[in-house]
């Protein structure tokens, strides 16, 4: 495996994700079946980052959206056959939005199954099975909004949901996935909710450009190897804020870039590992923060292409860096 360039391999990306799916005898693809829905969405993404949206077939990529419908609890699995979760639901949002295809959801079901999750403290369980965090916060925020449906988490239900945030932050200003955990990069619903007014902006984005280690990769916690998918969790955090500037821009460019598969395709966490779907869409997004020439402009705050979010009236406060030139 041959790793790093100075530029980006878009041919050979584009490539690797058309290739995801090719094998379905290889046990891998078995292996990895409960992030199906999930990886769909990080190819699809990247790929539309890059300019190359067309590279998934979009009839096949629907109608396996759709296979992974669990009628009985109204909402996506990750897989045809499992159990739906909101993580799941989000990815199928976000994939049928990207292809013009939100009309193919039961809105009214999806919206009662996100709400169910809802727990008295504020903060979401991820399925039936009641796992809560953060993460799982914001993926039904998310969600929501993108359906157009976040009117239905407001007022006291609105203020659970952020007070449970608040009561996360830690005294280095950042916050933990729940009460009492550390600090770690990702957290956006607040953004959202246009309520980063409970944020200490300043000491936040001190912690959030702490994270960058001196080969220029980022980390998500302290004392943590960099990892190139938080040059988007990160960066995304640091563009809502407007900061993105306190970090060294092209350190990080070269480290993502280090960690290309320039054999086969992809992204991987770091120089020499192996190549996956989630590495790649992170390490693509992060080069569009970052201005990268020729890549589209990339909405931190949904992790979706801009201009679908502009177009949506979604559109939130955020600053990357400028589009560089080729």
């Amino acid at each position: 495996m041959t790793t790093g360039s100075s530029q980006l391999a878009i041919p050979l990306h584009v490539s690797y994700i058309k290739s995801l799916g090719d094998n379905k005898d290889d046990l891998a693809y078995h292996l990895t079946a409960h992030l199906r829905m999930n990886a769909i969405y990080w190819g699809l993404t990247a790929l539309c980052i890059m300019r190359h949206k067309e590279a998934l077939p979009r009839d096949e990529t629907i109608e396996f959206v759709m296979s992974c419908w669990d009628d009985e609890a109204g909402a996506f699995g990750a897989h045809p056959d499992h159990d739906a979760h909101l993580h799941s639901t989000l990815s199928a949002i976000q994939i049928l939005l990207m292809h013009d295809a939100l009309d193919r959801i039961d809105i009214p079901r999806v919206v009662k199954f996100i709400l169910s999750l809802h727990q008295p403290s504020g903060v979401f369980a991820g399925d039936s099975f009641g796992e809560i965090d953060t993460r799982f916060l914001y993926c039904a925020v998310s969600a929501l909004s993108l359906l157009g449906q976040l009117h239905l988490l407001d007022g006291e239900a609105k203020d659970r949901t952020v007070n449970y945030i608040v009561r996360c932050r830690n005294f280095d200003g950042g916050f933990g996935n729940v009460i009492g955990a550390e600090s770690h990069a990702a957290q956006a619903a607040l953004a959202i909710f246009d309520r980063l007014d409970v944020i200490d902006e300043e000491t936040l984005g001190w912690w959030l450009c702490e994270r960058q280690l001196p080969n220029g990769g980022l980390n998500g916690r302290p004392e943590k190897l960099e990892d190139v998918c938080y040059s988007f969790w990160v960066l995304s955090a640091m563009a809502i804020l407007d900061k993105i500037p306190w970090i060294d821009a092209d350190k990080l460019t070269a480290f993502i870039l280090s960690a290309q598969d320039l054999e086969a395709g992809g992204i991987a966490d770091r120089p020499g590992d192996m190549a996956d779907v989630f590495h790649t869409l992170f390490g693509v997004a992060g080069l569009s923060l970052l201005g990268y020439p020729g890549l589209q402009d990339l909405d931190p705050v949904y992790c979706m292409p801009a201009d679908l979010i502009e177009k949506m009236g979604l559109r939130k406060p955020w600053n990357a860096l400028k589009r560089k030139t080729a």
